[in-house]
């Protein structure tokens, strides 16, 4: 598919590529199946052994290397018409027809490129210099723009959908990944067409904010931490809420309440030009003064777009300022060993004055059966 919208936007992004590259002192971006290869072309191969290349470099036009059995679909993604698209042949050594394409300077490699065609080209390229792209240039996905903005909050209200069906069932008796396998139901239900995680932690598995759901069977008077998401047209939702079991553990509703006032204190502090440190931050300063800190074991909370996890990283020592179309998760937690978890998770956006939330589930504690 070429041509149209969808070609304007790809061609916009891979023309940023190419000067934030060159602003940053790099001879090209080399971009292999993944993620950044999808942002910047729309062209999605699956990862394989076969090298698939992107090379952007300032000053010519982008060049894809592709397996010459994958061509016909190369030339028919999105930015196609914008984009010299060569093929090598099964047995040709990839490495070394992808040396030819590569301009002087330090060359920054995609965070998901695989290790072997990393070392692959620096054996074919001895001359060069190889760096991540991560840490050399800054990140081309993290801002959004209206369209990307706009699918991140369809996944994130269908997300809210999902939630309000999965306070429906019932959870007392039933094992973690029973409930687990309905939120999956309801996240497909609601749109999802790829369903990445659905943690369902009750009691002390609520204590790890990883929890996979097992064959513990919920109990009435538990706290049950909920943490789901996935795909849907691309883009990613992530939410979390806790809910309980027709009554509550002692002291949840304390716990549950510092929770919600630490996602609020750092949702009022987002807005453009403050560091992703400082939104750590506020959300932490409230779970100290509770006296939970050393309970709160994990940074406020990333970027999500294309990925669940992606940079803007809401963490101590990130001194990255902010923009308007950033977008993040805020989610404090605080977990005291062998009882319970609490934690409250929603997507926002930064926006040109403060920030919205792109989830509106309900942030109160609600009791399921």
């Amino acid at each position: 598919m070429t041509g149209g919208a969808g070609a304007t936007r790809y061609a916009e992004r891979l023309d940023r590529a190419a000067v934030v590259a060159g602003e940053a002192g790099l001879g090209a971006l080399l971009a292999t199946p993944g993620p950044d290869l999808l942002y910047l072309t729309g062209h999605a191969p699956p990862p394989l052994e076969r090298l698939t290349l992107l090379v952007v470099a300032p000053g010519r036009g982008p060049v894809l290397l592709v397996p010459l059995l994958e061509r016909p679909a190369a030339l028919a993604s999105p930015a196609a018409d914008r984009i010299e698209v060569l093929g090598w042949a099964d047995g040709e050594d990839p490495y070394t027809v992808a040396a030819e394409l590569l301009p002087p300077g330090p060359l920054a490699v995609t965070d998901q490129t695989w290790a072997s065609h990393v070392l692959g080209l620096q054996e074919a390229a001895a001359d060069r210099t190889f760096v991540a792209a991560g840490r050399a240039m800054p990140p081309l996905r993290a801002v959004k723009d209206e369209w990307e903005l706009a699918a991140l909050a369809k996944a994130a209200s269908a997300a809210d959908a999902a939630f309000a069906d999965i306070v429906l069932v019932t959870f007392a008796g039933r094992r973690e990944a029973d409930v687990s396998a309905d939120l999956a139901d309801t996240l497909r239900r609601h749109g999802h067409q790829v369903v990445d995680f659905t943690v369902v932690g009750s009691g002390p598995n609520g204590t790890s904010p990883h929890h996979e759901a097992g064959e513990r069977v919920i109990a009435k008077g538990e706290a049950v931490v909920m943490d789901f998401g996935g795909h849907l047209d691309g883009y990613c939702s992530d939410i979390t809420r806790t809910v309980f079991v027709e009554q509550q553990p002692e002291e949840f509703d304390r716990v549950h309440d510092v929770v919600r006032r630490a996602q609020q204190a750092a949702f009022e502090a987002v807005r453009p030009g403050v560091p992703a440190e400082d939104v750590d931050r506020a959300a932490r300063d409230v779970i100290d003064d509770a006296g939970y800190g050393e309970w709160f074991i994990h940074r406020t909370g990333h970027g999500i777009g294309l990925e669940i996890h992606e940079p803007p990283y809401i963490v101590a020592g990130n001194a990255t300022k902010l923009e308007a179309g950033m977008t993040f998760s805020i989610e404090p937690g605080i977990y005291l060993p062998g009882r319970f978890g609490a934690r409250i998770e929603d997507i926002v956006a930064v926006t040109d004055d403060g920030a919205v939330r792109l989830n509106e589930a309900p942030r109160e504690p609600l009791a399921v059966r």
